[in-house]
């Protein structure tokens, strides 16, 4: 699954680059999906793996600290983007005709950024609150990776500041981006109903699908395991490991099978392999 999930996720940022008609907002935002699906299962299913089958499972403090910082930091810089894929999605339907015009290559820029910076600040954030506590109640972390709840239980002084913050950050995270996703897809359900023709409205939800269905993935594991209160159940570690192995691996399948252009850009891909000459 891992090596599908990279070869998966390589294939859509090769297809995009190759591909002048992709190069337009969405696949681009599309890419920046792709690298972070990249980047969040490589962060710890090797090290996973590894535990597997060598069956050492030691991880030294440094690379529990690193691990969690970039676990965090992409995680929140995902779920800002699936936002701003959202926002993209609203703009080319509710506003076909100013959608160049805003939707402008700088624009594209500044908003990607965006995601990546919002999530390196808040898993700074977190990364300093976990990790400035004193630790000494056992060296196991009883989780498949080091996460702040898991890395929390060996602290030797009150976490509840750091459960606090974890809850009303994330909460505030998630929840926002939820509402504002949410109320994007108010207004282009409401466009996308007013098209006359048939044809027209199946066309663009055909382009909102992919996205849509992503954004359940993400956030239905999220919402189990973080915004509840702790627990010690097992199926803990099983949903973590949707949302960190499954995830990256469902993501290309999705936007490739439901997404014509995709489809499109991936036979002209594949046909132009093909169809090389042979040289000596």
């Amino acid at each position: 699954m891992y090596i599908l999930s990279l070869s998966g996720n390589s294939l859509i940022l090769l297809v995009v680059a190759l591909e002048p008609h992709l190069h337009k907002p969405m696949y681009w935002f599309l890419c920046h999906l792709s690298v972070i699906d990249i980047m969040v299962s490589s962060v710890v299913v090797p090290k996973l793996i590894a535990w597997l089958v060598e069956g050492n499972g030691i991880i030294s403090f440094g690379q529990c600290a690193t691990q969690l910082f970039f676990f965090h930091s992409l995680g929140c810089a995902e779920c800002l983007l699936y936002t701003v894929m959202a926002f993209d999605r609203f703009l080319a339907i509710c506003k076909p005709l100013h959608y160049s015009t805003i939707m402008n290559r700088q624009v594209c820029l500044c908003l990607s950024i965006g995601a990546w910076f919002g999530g390196c600040l808040h898993s700074v954030v977190e990364t300093y609150l976990t990790f400035r506590l004193p630790y000494g109640r056992g060296s196991q972390v009883s989780y498949i990776f080091c996460d702040i709840p898991a890395v929390l239980k060996l602290a030797c002084a009150d976490t509840s500041l750091n459960q606090l913050v974890i809850l009303v950050d994330v909460e505030f995270v998630a929840v926002t981006c939820f509402l504002l996703i949410l109320t994007s897809y108010v207004y282009i359900i409401s466009a996308i109903l007013r098209i006359p023709t048939a044809k027209g409205r199946q066309k663009a939800f055909s382009t909102c699908t992919a996205h849509v269905t992503l954004v359940l993935i993400y956030y239905v594991p999220v919402v189990y395991n973080y915004l509840r209160p702790p627990s010690q159940e097992s199926l803990d570690g099983v949903v973590a490991m949707f949302y960190t192995a499954v995830t990256p691996f469902l993501n290309p399948l999705i936007y490739t099978l439901r997404n014509n252009e995709m489809k499109v850009g991936v036979k002209k891909l594949f046909s132009r392999n093909h169809s090389a000459p042979l040289t000596n």
